[in-house]
Formats: C-alpha cells, structure tokens, sequence
C-alpha cells in the first residue's frame, strides 16, 4: 500500500521556544530487521515504545517519524491533558457499564501518571494539575454539561462539580462566561517539551528513533516490510500511530476524517492577568462544537485555540493543517470577544494543526483487513494528550499479540460510523461546517439559528464534549 507523505508543518509556539533541542535525529538509511516498527513519533507512538520496553527489555523496536517527534499533533496543540468523562455518553454506546467505567476511569488515572513521569524522568513540560471549566459563553449554551452529569449520576461517579456564573467568571477572568461545571483532575502541559522530553526518554531505553523518514509504502506479510527513499525496515509487527496522516490510507479515511484547529498566543501579559483575576492556571473550554480552547502559559501568555474544523479535499494535509488564515482570524476574533478587555493586546503567535476526528471523538484501534501484524490506533479527536497513555498500552498489547484488558477493551474492533468518500466528504463536510459557524455565530450574538442551519450542524461528528 502506498502513503502519503508532506512537507514539514510550520512549528508551532511551543516548538518554537524550545528552540535548540527540536533538532532531528538523522533519517533512516539502509536495511534494518526490527521486532516492531512504529509509523509516527507523536504521543502515541512514543508511549507505545516505551510500553514495550517496559514489557520486554529485550524488544527491538524503532520509531520512523517523517518531519520531527512532535511536529504534528502532538506538538500543535493546546496542551490539555483531558479525561474521557465528557465522553461517557459516548462510551456507553458501544460499552457496557463496567467498561465504560473501566475506560474512563483509566483515562483520569493518565492525567496523574503523566505528572510521575515528568518528574521521575525531570521533563520541564510545565505540568500543571489545577483542573478543567467547561463553560458556557452565552445563553443558548447554558447547561450544555446536564447530560453528561446525569450520565455521570446514574453510573455512581461525580467527577464534575457545579460552579455559579459568578465564580465561573472569577475564574476564567471575563464576565463573558456565564456559567460552568468544574472537573478537579485536568491538568495542562507544554506539549512540545513534553513529546520531546519523551523521545529522550525513549532514546535512552534504546528504541531507536530516525526522523525526516517518511514511510512511502507498506508491504504487508509474516515479516512486513517499510519502504524509504534510501532505504528499509522489515518487521514483525507494525503499529501506525500517524494521527491524522492515517487518511492516506484507504481502509482508515473511512474511519476519520482530518480538520483543523488553530491557535493564536499573545505576548506576555502576567499583570493583565492578575488584574484580570485569571490566575489559577485552569484549562478552559466554552460549549461551542467548533469549540474555543484556553490556557495561559508558564510566562504569562494566553494561548487561545479553536477548532475551526477546516477541511482539505482528499484528507491531503496541506496547509489547511498547517497556517490556515481564515481559522487563525476566527480563533482570533472569538478571543478577542472572550477576552474584550485585550482588544489591543498583541499576538505573537499563530498556527493551524490537524485532528483525526470520528464521528464520536474517540479513538478506534484494529489492524488492517488481511493483517494481522500491522495494527493502528487513530481518531484521538483533539484529545490525546492524556488518553494517548492509554493508546500505548492497547497497542503494545496489540504488537505483542498479548489478551488482556487492553488488547480486548471496546475500543478494539469497534464497530463505527464511517465517512463517504470524496467528493461528498469534501462537499459535504464543507456545507456543515459553513453551517455550524452560521449557527454558533447567531447564538453568540443571541439570535435563534435557522432551521437550516441547525438540522446540518446535527449532521457534524460530535465535539470534545458529550452534548444534551
């Protein structure tokens, strides 16, 4: 099979500011015999490495990543480091309770693990554990959380605590937020150290990692082979951990579809904040299903995103996921609306970046039809940060051929709502994306939506939260 490959994403903020350690490893030249390979060197890449090292010392294992580790998704966005609680609705629909607890339950878990790790490894990620305020930013979307509580309630868990407007506007630093629930264990990271900090981990446990080797084509058999420009890797088991990229291949454009999101940070603004009151360090989101994402930084910025859920025709990841203006000037213009107070304050920065989204924002894992050595796991949604610690475990587990509680969890094999092909993909998704900002624009400014517009925004995949 062939895949396809592109040119560098611009890097984002966080890269940026690494500045000399986003250096590449050399790329891969020549033949090289490994138990298993692993196509992407994002989170989940990463952490399925490091998982089977920690399972089998022994394990050759190599990561092939076409740009740097992190220069995708990983690297790209908000750095919120999420559960699956908002999702619990969509759990139940291909699991059962306990499952679905099981999952949920694992996903939180992953928020505090991932702080163990910086610290035992000493990654300077900005790890910060001070919880998530889902918000609502006007009327209309007020209790927009009822659902996902009451699903919460009937399961015995209450990971979600009900805040007053008035304390959600403390909080978020703007009276634009009017209401909101509050879930303790979210924690944020700098996404672009912490992938890095990973790869240095993985580095020094001896998985061998060669960036700018993009995979041009797979051969799948008993010993699947990778094929490069200058050269090869034969495997015993493949694990294709590409995001969003994993469109280029038949069978998985089926599965997902690539937008994008955008991000715009301002220069350093610490007393702005503290006069602002915005200083607990909490993630925020707004109820939007283009949803607006916020967090400020270690040194005072705001990084302000949005999932503007742009699409390119073909899934090709180009600069739609990459600098896309006309979601840069909507990221924009909604901060600038959350936040009218810095109406004149200056961004710095601004990027685009790609999602992998299903239609119920959760991620799916499986091999390849006719395979049985070459498994994926795809569809993380804009919420992989923390879940991905999972991923690495369902396919290690995977990889070795191990039946455990990960490799025989739900989201293995599960059955999903798939996506038509081009040109209705492209035509279509660009129709209820016009018509999903239509309607949020008219709730924003307190109008009713069109009948129009909101019967095609109910045909869009679901948002980062379970809605009413």
């Amino acid at each position: 099979m062939r895949l396809a490959s592109s040119r560098p994403l611009t890097r984002s903020y966080w890269l940026q500011s690494l500045q000399e350690n986003v250096q590449p490893t050399s790329s891969l030249e020549g033949e090289y015999n490994v138990d298993v390979a692993i196509v992407g060197g994002g989170f989940v890449g990463l952490w399925t490495a490091l998982t089977l090292k920690e399972r089998d010392p022994s394990i050759n294992v190599v990561v092939l990543e076409q740009d740097i580790c992190g220069g995708g998704a990983s690297g790209r966005n908000g750095g919120f480091v999420m559960s699956w609680w908002p999702k619990i609705g969509s759990l139940l629909g291909f699991c059962t309770k306990e499952q679905a607890l099981f999952l949920a339950h694992a996903a939180e878990h992953a928020i505090t693990e991932l702080g163990e790790f910086c610290e035992q490894h000493q990654i300077d990620a900005d790890y910060v554990q001070r919880g998530w305020l889902w918000t609502a930013t006007t009327p209309a979307h007020i209790d927009s959380w009822n659902s996902t509580l009451e699903v919460c309630a009937r399961l015995g868990v209450a990971p979600f605590e009900r805040l007053s407007g008035e304390v959600v506007a403390q909080m978020a630093g703007s009276g634009v937020h009017l209401a909101g629930v509050f879930e303790r264990s979210n924690a944020t990271v700098q996404p672009g150290a912490l992938v890095r900090g990973m790869r240095a981990v993985a580095q020094k446990a001896g998985i061998r990692i060669f960036e700018q080797t993009p995979v041009e084509s797979i051969e799948p058999g008993r010993t699947v082979r990778l094929i490069f420009s200058r050269g090869h890797v034969n495997a015993g088991s493949v694990v294709l951990a590409s995001n969003a990229w994993a469109a280029s291949i038949p069978e998985l454009a089926k599965l997902i579809v690539p937008v994008n999101s955008s991000i715009v940070v301002t220069e350093p603004i610490p007393s702005k904040l503290e006069q602002m009151g915005w200083t607990g360090q909490q993630s925020i989101t707004d109820s939007q299903l283009m949803v607006d994402y916020y967090r400020t930084t270690r040194d005072g910025r705001i990084a302000f995103g949005k999932g503007t859920g742009a699409l390119a025709y073909g899934s090709r990841i180009d600069e739609t996921f990459s600098r896309h203006e006309e979601s840069i000037d909507l990221t924009e213009a909604d901060f600038r609306r959350t936040y009218p107070s810095l109406a004149s304050t200056p961004l710095t920065s601004a990027w685009s970046g790609p999602i992998d989204r299903t239609y119920d924002s959760l991620p799916v894992f499986g091999a390849l039809a006719g395979s049985e050595n070459i498994h994926y796991g795809i569809g993380w949604s804009g919420n992989g940060v923390g879940p991905s610690r999972l991923g690495g475990r369902i396919l290690a587990s995977l990889a070795l051929g191990v039946k455990d509680e990960w490799s025989t969890c739900p989201l293995v094999g599960r059955s999903c709502r798939t996506f038509p092909p081009e040109p209705f993909r492209y035509l279509g998704g660009s129709l209820v994306r016009n018509a999903v900002i239509r309607k949020e624009r008219s709730e924003m400014s307190g109008a009713r939506p069109s009948t129009i517009d909101r019967m095609l925004a109910g045909l869009a995949p679901a948002g980062l939260e379970d809605k009413a």
